[in-house]
């Protein structure tokens, strides 16, 4: 009886090299490939949902949250949180190098925590990652910043930020926000009730725009003053050209 020759074994470099294909194809799917695949596709389609949203759904239930156009979003709150947030956000390319030195020099001296991030990094983050605060998280965030500044308009920014930002529990989006703090369309928003969604931005669910606290009337108040500023100014020419 003849013998049966067993399969040959693939040579060690051959099958090196098919190993080191697959990790290249699978580190350019990751990090390339599906990123600037997603920004692609959500700088003409409406995002249907965010880590923290599908978060808060899980844990706290139902959300409230509607995508509207930009048109149909007051210019009150487009020029409102340009000024409480980024007031360089039509001439910065994602990032505000000059806030995040003066962020640096203060905290390393020892002052209140502060951050630095433009409204292009918060559309990032809030868009697609989860808002804890870890290095890595920003890394991944600095590199979505790169790519939506890259591949989209400023004006898709900016109607993708107020679309998703969170306005108050299981409220997402200035629709959302208009409607439950003051029965009106996001299109109808005055210059101070923009101004009171704009300051409570930062803390939506320690703050509170209908029912404003000392702190909320009194920055709110500063916040109208500066709306004029920005449409005077062009601040917001990025958005309404």
């Amino acid at each position: 009886m003849a013998d049966v020759a067993s399969p040959a074994r693939p040579h060690p470099r051959r099958r090196a090299r098919s190993i080191l294909r697959w990790i290249a194809t699978w580190l350019f799917a990751v990090i390339v490939a599906v990123p600037v695949g997603l920004v692609l596709i959500f700088r003409f389609v409406p995002p249907p949902a965010t880590p923290l949203m599908i978060g808060t759904m899980l844990t706290e239930g139902p959300v409230v949250q509607r995508w509207v156009p930009l048109e149909d979003i007051s210019p009150n709150l487009v020029r409102a949180v340009i000024a409480a947030e980024d007031g360089k956000f039509c001439s910065h390319y994602g990032f505000d190098l000059e806030a995040i030195d003066k962020a640096f020099d203060r905290n390393a001296a020892g002052g209140r925590l502060r951050g630095a991030s433009t409204i292009s990094q918060q559309t990032a983050k809030n868009l697609f990652l989860l808002p804890n605060r870890t290095w890595t998280r920003k890394g991944i965030e600095a590199y979505f910043t790169l790519l939506i500044e890259g591949l989209w308009p400023k004006r898709r920014i900016m109607e993708v930020y107020l679309n998703l930002a969170e306005w108050g529990p299981r409220r997402f989006g200035a629709e959302a926000a208009a409607q439950a703090n003051f029965r009106k369309a996001a299109s109808k928003l005055s210059a101070l009730e923009a101004a009171r969604l704009a300051t409570i931005l930062p803390s939506p669910l320690r703050y509170r725009a209908d029912q404003p606290g000392p702190f909320v009337a009194r920055q709110s108040q500063i916040i109208v003053g500066r709306i004029d500023d920005v449409r005077r100014d062009g601040l917001d020419s990025c958005v309404y050209q």
